[in-house]
């Protein structure tokens, strides 16, 4: 049973930054493709961004393009989503999700492809 374990949410200002982390127990990062999603009360779960194994590609929601970044490190088991320019609409709980199975180079942006899911990270972003 794979694990995912997000950390680094928090309150953060507009304009400013955070970086979530998202470790698997039980599996390696190396073996997914990676991706993070965001909900917020009563709508439904919405992709966030995505990453391929090797990190080759990468797949990004519109709202976020330019401001947040997916990266992975295999070697230290870590997938991150660096997020600047951060606005009060970006206020959400995060989660972590990976795909063992992807069907094309780019990452999924369809919540059904992911196998696994972490518990979340309430990120908010004060006006």
């Amino acid at each position: 049973q794979v694990q995912l374990v997000e950390s680094g949410g928090g309150l953060v200002e507009t304009g400013g930054s955070l970086r979530l982390s998202c470790a698997p127990s039980g599996s390696t990062v190396s073996r997914y493709y990676m991706g993070w999603f965001r909900q917020t009360p009563g709508k439904e779960r919405e992709f966030v961004a995505g990453i391929s194994w090797s990190g080759g590609n990468t797949r990004y929601a519109d709202s976020v393009k330019g401001r947040f970044t997916i990266s992975r490190d295999n070697a230290k088991n870590t997938v991150y989503l660096q997020m600047n320019s951060l606005k009060p609409e970006d206020t959400a709980v995060y989660y972590c999700a990976a795909d063992s199975d992807p069907l094309y180079s780019n990452p999924s942006s369809l919540t059904k492809r992911y196998d696994y899911w972490g518990q979340g990270t309430q990120v908010t972003v004060s006006s």
